[in-house]
């Protein structure tokens, strides 16, 4: 019973939270986002890692950011949920891929092909 004080509070749902998509966001992406959010924000997210995934060098992160928020620091000025780097974004026009695009037909070796091995050219 010793995790009855977790219990009592409310962990806040996935969707709630300040960092969006933040389950797939890498440890190192982590580490620098949590540097926009305010004391408020930031508890959040806290409370939603120690109740799920509790990896210890994002809650220890945390920890030390709450303490500098504590000894007067800012939140920095990026945006919590902008551009991601460690994700690619999508392709703008679709597939370059096309018939016009393939590359030259393959002649099969002169011993026949894997498919047909007894069949010479």
């Amino acid at each position: 019973m010793a995790d009855d004080k977790k219990s009592d509070t409310q962990t806040p749902r996935h969707d709630a939270l300040p960092l969006p998509d933040y389950d797939h966001l890498p440890t190192e992406a982590l580490q620098q986002r949590i540097r926009t959010l305010g004391r408020e924000d930031l508890q959040q997210v806290l409370a939603y890692e120690e109740a799920h995934a509790n990896r210890l060098p994002i809650v220890r992160a945390m920890q030390v950011r709450l303490q500098e928020l504590d000894a007067g620091a800012t939140p920095s000025g990026g945006a919590p949920g902008g551009i991601a780097p460690e994700q690619a974004p999508g392709a703008a026009g679709g597939s370059g891929v096309s018939p016009q695009t393939a590359g030259p037909p393959v002649n099969p070796p002169s011993h026949g092909t894997p498919q047909n091995p007894a069949q010479p050219r």
